[in-house]
């Protein structure tokens, strides 16, 4: 019987039409353009979304003893793939597959190479925009383009901290993470929201409002209309855009054009609530009128506000009101010192450090001047107040220190608080140093690389650097805020490229405003970064560079320091503790002669060197040629 059994499967089997070649299910296609970059602690493998509609995931693999194994899963949302190792000099190769909703699988892709090691300032910028753009582009909501509040908020999106996202994506365009073509899609996808779906309030938006249909969200009881500032953060976005955007093909002209209607339509005028007011308020409500009934003034975060709304085409407000009403507290004026650096414009120790940041992405407060201060001295005096107050740490919190500074509104172990001066619990905000960039590039790239290199993956994470850590309570944040992103990412580019500030002030509405509220040229510098690191140095590099058999390392120092001078192979492994010793203020030159700490001679290669004093790390590159 069983014998019979068995012939009959087998007959069947064979009488059974087998699939050919042709009636095969295709399998996916692999990822395209599969790159690694390596960073000095952890590293990133980046590929070209599929455009294969059926396929619902990749699967990233990592060479190990000649075989790709490992699979990692990732969704098909995303096109990257991140780990943080912790540890420098560490090579990995890693190929990626796709994988379809039958769970075929492609196969592998090309293979990339990472490789983590010591980096240089220009790496350490690209890394830290690179993860804070993916907030803005991967994040956000799929629906409006716009972005989410913050990580986990879901279709809670937020009208400020999306012109900051907007801001963005010019960077990303410039820095290569995206394509034109890209970014123009994915602007033409919010301005189209913005215009047709989001509810407007005499043409202003609200705080928060849903990604999917545009209805608000409120923010608070009576805080359901229109938010002004936040509008204001969001028109400075898109002006920046604008300009950016200024190629005369369909899509760039449709968004110049959707964005002039958007920016017409904002009743700046309205918002002055009485026709002979001075102010502009903050809310409005279809079902509480003014019952917020908060006046915008300085000094803080709105400057914008008024600057924009003097600048409308269409709903001016008068340039008045900026002196009657912006500038008007008895506290508007300062002139006070702190730590030995005058302020001013704001309050004393000036107040958190997004008062420097918000109203400053796109306007560029560089070499001008109104009847109260040049504003950008002031923002960088501003700066150095809030790092020199913690250094002094006079509430004793754990690790506040010349690496270690920065007090800004956001989350802490509490709850949600604006840290300064006054209202200081320990918390440390990454945002604070890092959107201070352009007024103090060294000091702010000593935060940096101390955030990187001290706390690693407790700070950093899949979208850059977490929003706060607080070492008093050994807490560190897991959530992102885009209120909090936004500036990082714009601030970096605009100390390295000037572009928001370009493209936003050559809209020529701006330049009218600037008139209209007595701007004028000043070149008056302000108190100098190098003044408040006694222990700067300038490195000026190595010569010969090729060389062999030795190189010169030169360097200036601007006070007597210890100096030490470390080389490195290129996979981040010491080779030689070349220098540790008091110089004396003045221009020094060490000499290496290729050799290692066993006095064996090391091969050709490149060779990384760190010169190391009390107050920051520099790096450079040779190259030993034999």
């Amino acid at each position: 019987m069983a014998y019979r059994l068995f012939i009959l499967l087998i007959t069947i089997i064979l009488l059974t039409p087998q699939p050919t070649k042709s009636q095969s299910k295709a399998l996916p296609n692999p990822p395209q353009n599969v790159r690694g970059y390596g960073y000095e602690k952890h590293f990133d493998v980046i590929w070209d979304k599929s455009t294969d509609p059926n396929v619902v995931s990749y699967k990233v693999y990592r060479k190990y003893n000649g075989q790709f194994v490992f699979p990692v899963t990732v969704s098909k949302e995303k096109n990257y793939y991140s780990a943080f190792p912790g540890v420098t000099g560490l090579t990995y190769t890693y190929r990626i597959s796709t994988v379809d909703n039958q769970g075929n699988e492609s196969e592998l892709s090309d293979s990339t190479i990472v490789v983590t090691h010591l980096m240089n300032d220009e790496e350490f910028l690209d890394m830290v925009q690179r993860a804070t753009f993916r907030f803005f582009w991967d994040y956000a909501h799929p629906v409006s383009g716009l972005s989410r509040e913050r990580l986990n908020s879901d279709n809670t999106v937020t009208i400020g901290g999306s012109g900051f996202g907007v801001m963005a994506l010019p960077v990303g365009i410039e820095r290569g993470f995206i394509t034109r073509d890209e970014g123009v899609a994915r602007v033409l996808k919010i301005v189209n929201f913005l215009k047709n779906k989001a509810e407007r309030f005499h043409g202003v938006w609200s705080h928060w409002l849903n990604g999917e249909t545009g209805a608000v969200i409120p923010f608070s009881q009576y805080d359901n209309g229109g938010d002004l500032v936040e509008t204001s953060f969001m028109i400075q976005g898109l002006l920046a855009v604008r300009k950016y955007f200024n190629l005369d093909t369909p899509d760039e002209l449709q968004i110049r054009s959707i964005i002039t209607t958007l920016w017409e339509e904002v009743e700046w005028d309205w918002y002055l609530r009485y026709p002979s007011s001075n102010f502009l308020y903050w809310h409005w409500s279809p079902n509480y009128g003014w019952q917020m009934n908060m006046t915008i003034r300085g000094p803080n975060e709105t400057h914008i506000a008024y600057l924009l709304a003097i600048a409308s085409p269409t709903h001016p407000i008068p340039a008045t009101t900026y002196s009657l009403g912006w500038a008007s507290s008895p506290y508007y004026r300062n002139g006070k010192y702190f730590y030995g650096i005058p302020l001013y414009v704001g309050w004393d120790f000036g107040g958190p450090l997004f008062f420097a940041h918000y109203s400053f992405l796109g306007f560029d407060p560089r070499n001008k001047k109104d009847a109260y201060t040049n504003y950008f001295n002031n923002n960088k005096h501003h700066t150095l107040i809030n790092r020199a107050y913690c250094i002094a740490n006079p509430r004793g919190h754990a690790a506040y220190s010349d690496s270690l500074w920065g007090l800004t509104a956001s989350d802490d172990p509490f709850g949600y608080r604006v840290h300064e001066p006054f209202n200081d619990n320990g918390t440390i905000t990454p945002t604070a140093a890092l959107s201070s960039f352009p007024y103090t590039p060294e000091l702010s790239m000593v935060v940096l690389k101390n955030l990187y290199r001290t706390y690693g993956s407790s700070i950093w994470g899949e979208y850059g650097f977490k929003d706060a850590l607080n070492p008093k309570e050994n807490w560190f944040a897991g959530s992102y805020l885009a209120i909090d992103q936004g500036p990082i990412i714009v601030m970096i580019e605009n100390h390295r490229t000037q572009l928001l500030w370009n493209s936003f002030m050559t809209n020529s509405e701006i330049d009218s405003m600037m008139n209209k509220v007595g701007f004028v040229f000043d070149s008056t510098v302000s108190v100098k970064e190098d003044a408040e690191m006694p222990g700067d140095f300038e490195l000026k590099g190595n010569y010969p560079n090729p060389f062999n058999p030795s190189t010169k390392i030169v360097f200036r120092l601007q006070s007597n320091e210890v100096v030490k001078i470390t080389i490195y192979d290129i996979l981040g492994n010491k080779v030689k503790d070349l220098f540790n010793e008091v110089l004396q203020k003045g221009e020094h030159e060490i000499s290496w002669d290729g050799n290692d700490n066993n006095i064996n001679p090391l091969p050709s290669g490149v060779y990384i060197y760190q010169v190391r004093t009390s107050i920051k790390d520099l790096f450079g590159k040779m190259v030993l040629q034999k």
